[in-house]
This record gives C-alpha cells, sequence and structure tokens, in this order.
C-alpha cells in the first residue's frame, strides 16, 4: 500500500493513497486541528516553538551546549524529554487526535543525541533514580512516555525511528530501546530521505538492517519534494520489498504521479528492477 505524509487537509482524502498521515503538531510548533480521516501525527519532543518561548526546556550537554537548530547536526530544537508539564501537554494533544481519529503517529520522539541532557532536571532525576548506567535511565524515561502515550491510543500506535538500524545505536543516540518500545507500537516508520534518489543501494542496505532488527511491522517513508519521477519510483521500488508500506512524504502532487506509475507497471507487468 502506498501513503502520503501531509500538511495540506484536502490531500487526505486523494483516493491514491491507502492511508495518510496528518501533521497536527511539526518540528516548528504549528498546530493544527487533528482530522477524522487521516492517521494524525505529532512532533513530541522537536519543537522549535517552545524551545524560542522557553529555552529552560531545552535540552543541554555537559558543557552546557543546548540542542538547537542554530548549533552543527540539530535542524530543529529539542525539548527535554524529562519535563513533565511538557509531556503533559504532548498527552492532551494526543487525546485531541485520539477523539478524531483512533490511530496515531509519534514523531520525534527520544533524546537528541547521545551526550544529552544534562539539565538540573536530568541530572537530579538520574541520581534519585534506581538506575546507575545513565544510558538505561534515558531509556526508560523515552519508554515511559511511549506507554503512557499508547495507553490513551485505542487505535494503531505509529513511532518513528531514526534511520540507524545498527546495533545499540538508537538506544544509545536517542534513547529508544527497540525492544522495550515494541510492546506499545503497533508499525514503525522509518524515514529514509534522499534529495534525488539516483542510487538505491543506501536505501536496500538500512531497510534490510531494520528488517532484521525488528519484530514488529515497519513503513519506509521516502521524500516526494522535487524528486525525478523515475528516481522515486525506484526508490519505492527497493522500499516495498522490505517495507510493510511506502510512504511518500510532503509532495502529494509527486506522490500521486509515482503511485499511479507505480500501479501502471504493475497492472502491465514491468519492473524497475530488482533492488
Amino acid at each position: 500500500m502506498y501513503g502520503v505524509v501531509t500538511r495540506n487537509p484536502d490531500e487526505v482524502a486523494w483516493d491514491d493513497f491507502g492511508r495518510a498521515f496528518y501533521e497536527v503538531k511539526d518540528v516548528t510548533g504549528r498546530s493544527a486541528e487533528p482530522l477524522p480521516d487521516a492517521v494524525n501525527m505529532v512532533s513530541c519532543f522537536g519543537d522549535n516553538a517552545a524551545a524560542d518561548a522557553d529555552p529552560s526546556l531545552v535540552p543541554v550537554d555537559d558543557e552546557g551546549h543546548p540542542a538547537t537548530r542554530d548549533r552543527p547536526y540539530f535542524d530543529w530544537a529539542y525539548i527535554c524529554p524529562s519535563r513533565t508539564e511538557y509531556r503533559d501537554g504532548l498527552l492532551e494533544i494526543i487525546d485531541d487526535c485520539v477523539a478524531a481519529n483512533e490511530d496515531v503517529r509519534l514523531d520525534d520522539v527520544g533524546f537528541p543525541r547521545p551526550e544529552y541532557c544534562r539539565c538540573k532536571v536530568c541530572e537530579r532525576r538520574f541520581a534519585e533514580s534506581e538506575f546507575e548506567d545513565r544510558f538505561a535511565w534515558r531509556a526508560n524515561v523515552i519508554t515511559e512516555f511511549v506507554e503512557a502515550a499508547a495507553d490513551r491510543i485505542p487505535g494503531r500506535v505509529y513511532l518513528t525511528l531514526y534511520p540507524d538500524p545498527y546495533p545499540g545505536h538508537l538506544y544509545e543516540r536517542s534513547g529508544l530501546d527497540l525492544a522495550a518500545l515494541e510492546p506499545h507500537v503497533d508499525e514503525f516508520v522509518v524515514p529514509l530521505y534522499d534529495m534525488g534518489y539516483t542510487t538505491t543501494y543506501w536505501l536496500e542496505t538500512i531497510a534490510k538492517g531494520f528488517e532484521s532488527a525488528l519484530e514488529t511491522p515497519f513503513s519506509i517513508e521516502l521524500y516526494a519534494v522535487n524528486v525525478d519521477l523515475e528516481n522515486l519510483c525506484q526508490a519505492a521500488e527497493v522500499a516495498g520489498h522490505y517495507g510493510n508500506d511506502v510512504i511518500f512524504g510532503y509532495e502529494a502532487g509527486n506522490a500521486r504521479a509515482a503511485v499511479r506509475r507505480l500501479q501502471a507497471d504493475q497492472r502491465e507487468g514491468v519492473s524497475h528492477g530488482d533492488p
């Protein structure tokens, strides 16, 4: 099945897509009303607006460097996952999403990088916890949040994963313990974004890695903005060998053209080639 990620309400109804993810809260902090005919999607700990409004919420490393978009490695600002009030706000947004549609996708879940967070709240809570290992404590923080969110979602729970299937990397980078998270997640979504998809061997390698790492089904999300149609179709063919579904991100028109081309080729028995 082919799906789409969009910020435009009218595009979720396009019948070319078997599933639509609609951004209710994105990394800019922009918010929108949940839709009944889409899987509503919430950027959890990526939030430029919240970081600008209250810099004390931003994670810091042991040298006090904040995880903000003006620093290397960060495309947006993060919010510390330990902040109870912010997390409660996220759960309220999730409740609003559930009221419209029982399925919800949790996006941008986790700590920003391995060296985060060393803010006063994290330092105190780690010291007061039962954990001696900081990575184990971070993973518990994230797992507890996902469990709390999933308990409020009566339908299908989707969770976005950073595209690194190498053993231990998601755990060290973001605090994502896949074995602990899988009981709370119905499907993972792995964005494998490229500006051109002129080669696809790397896409196959990463997708195969997640196939080996996960027991839970996963889908692959491709970037569709200004990507050559032939290349996008080739990438979708490769992704389709591994992912449960193929999702196209942020350019529904190009995504629709790709879906129609792929479906036409399937009817005609034409292949874009083996991955």
